[in-house]
C-alpha cells in the first residue's frame, strides 16, 4: 500500500505482433494517484535510422583526415596542455604555466587559448569577459593514479600518431602536506607520471602538489603563479615553464 505499482501496456513494443512493431507506454497504475508520469520509448527502426545517419556522417568526416597544420601570425611557439581525461586539472596548470612563462620572460608575449573554446573554466580563472578569438608542443598533464594514467599514456600515443613532438610529463596533485603538521601524504600514488614517462622515454618536466590555496587563487581569478609568487606552489609553475621553454625549438628570425 502507497508503494506506485507500475505495469506495462504494451502496443506491441519490439515484440513480435500482427502488423510489426509499434512504441510501448510505461504507465502508472491508477492505485499510484494523479499525475503519474508516462514514458514513451522510440520506435526502434526510427533509432536504428538514426544511428545509421551518424554513422554514416562519422564516416564522412574522419575520410577527410587530419586538418592541414598553418601557420599562426604572430605566432612563433604552440605548446599543447593535454591529459586525456578530465579532472586532472589542466585548466588550472595551463593558467598557472602561461602565466609563469610571462613572468619568468617579460619580453615575450604569451596567449592562452582553451580548446574548449566556450567553456567557462579558463574565463573564470583569469577573471576574462568576453568571447574567445581563435589562434603544437604537446606537455601531458596527469595525477600519479593507475585510472588517469591510462589516459596520459593514450594522450601521448595520440601526439604522436598525429606527429606532434611531446615535450614531457606534469605530475599533478602530486603530494598533499596537512597544513597544521606538515605531514606529507601521496593521495594519488607518488611516482605514478614518472614511472610512465620512463616508459615512454619522455622527460618529467615537474611536480605540483595538491594545495588549497592553488583552487583558491583560481577560482577567485587571481592565479597562484600572480598573486603569491613566493609560494611553493607558485615556483613549481615558474620552474615547469622554465622546462618547457628549454624544450622548444629555436623560432625562426
Amino acid at each position: 500500500m502507497g508503494v506506485p505499482v507500475w505495469r506495462w501496456v504494451l502496443r506491441a513494443a519490439s515484440l513480435p505482433f500482427r502488423g510489426g512493431r509499434a512504441p510501448a507506454t510505461l504507465r502508472c497504475d491508477p492505485r499510484c494517484g494523479p499525475g503519474a508520469s508516462t514514458a514513451q520509448f522510440a520506435d526502434s527502426a526510427s533509432s536504428s535510422s538514426r544511428d545509421e545517419a551518424l554513422r554514416d556522417k562519422r564516416t564522412r568526416i574522419l575520410s577527410r583526415g587530419l586538418p592541414k597544420q598553418k601557420p599562426i601570425e604572430g605566432v612563433k611557439q604552440v605548446v599543447v596542455l593535454a591529459s586525456g581525461k578530465g579532472g586532472v586539472g589542466k585548466s588550472t596548470t595551463a593558467v598557472n604555466i602561461a602565466l609563469a612563462l610571462a613572468a619568468n620572460d617579460p619580453t615575450k608575449e604569451v596567449g592562452l587559448l582553451d580548446a574548449d573554446v566556450y567553456g567557462p573554466s579558463i574565463p573564470k580563472m583569469m577573471n576574462l569577459k568576453g568571447n574567445p578569438e581563435l589562434t603544437p608542443r604537446a606537455v601531458i598533464i596527469s595525477t600519479p593514479q593507475d585510472v588517469a594514467l591510462l589516459d596520459a599514456r593514450k594522450g601521448a600515443e595520440m601526439f604522436r600518431k598525429v606527429h606532434v613532438p611531446v615535450l614531457g610529463l606534469i605530475q599533478n596533485m602530486s603530494v598533499f602536506q596537512c597544513p597544521k603538521c606538515k605531514h606529507e601524504t601521496h593521495i594519488f600514488g607518488a611516482d605514478g607520471v614518472r614511472d610512465l614517462a620512463k616508459t615512454l622515454g619522455l622527460d618529467i618536466l615537474g611536480d605540483i602538489p595538491l594545495h588549497v590555496n592553488i583552487r583558491e587563487t583560481c577560482d577567485s581569478g587571481q592565479p597562484v603563479v600572480i598573486s603569491q609568487p613566493q609560494s611553493d606552489a607558485a615556483k613549481a609553475y615558474l620552474k615547469i615553464a622554465m622546462e618547457i621553454v628549454r624544450r622548444l625549438p629555436v623560432p625562426p628570425a
